[in-house]
């Protein structure tokens, strides 16, 4: 294999946005899977099937709207992260993905299986990842003097193309 085809491959720089957005995709997948895995465990399936979710909490309509409005967050920062101006995009970003592992944490204390503990930390690694990526989100730098003229540069009439001498 030649040396220089592996040292010249391009490796661009993938937009903040981007990076924000695949971000929250992933944790949502860890989330959703996480939650699906559960329905394997006879204490969940029985809780269900009796109108509970572990911890004793009844599924109602509240349950289930509360449920619904806390997932939406989430995903709805997917298009979020992509559309919306940096200036709004990095502390929105910031403070959802903290708030939401403040909530992963706590959804996670006293929890003993193996999988939901493992899920739960992905989680939380994914969202720390989301607010330091925003946090640490580089503006670009504003060029106050672009404004200004430029003295155009000397050009010898040598230089010149032999239709503008």
């Amino acid at each position: 294999m030649n040396a220089d085809r592996i040292s010249s491959r391009d490796d661009p720089k993938v937009n903040v946005k981007v990076v924000l957005s695949g971000l929250w995709v992933s944790m949502l997948f860890v989330f959703a899977y996480v939650d699906i895995f559960g329905f394997w465990r006879a204490d969940v399936i029985y809780g269900a099937l009796h109108g509970r979710v572990p911890g004793g909490v009844e599924i109602s309509q509240v349950f289930l709207t509360l449920t619904t409005l806390y997932i939406l967050v989430p995903s709805i920062m997917v298009t979020f992260s992509l559309m919306a101006p940096a200036r709004i995009n990095r502390p929105i970003n910031v403070i959802v993905s903290l708030l939401y592992a403040v909530s992963v944490v706590a959804a996670v204390i006293g929890e003993t299986w193996a999988y939901y503990v493992i899920g739960s930390v992905v989680e939380v690694l994914l969202l720390l990842t989301i607010a330091a990526a925003a946090w640490f989100w580089h503006s670009s730098p504003t060029r106050i003097d672009a404004a200004e003229p430029t003295e155009p540069a000397h050009i010898e009439p040598a230089d010149l193309p032999k239709s503008r001498q």
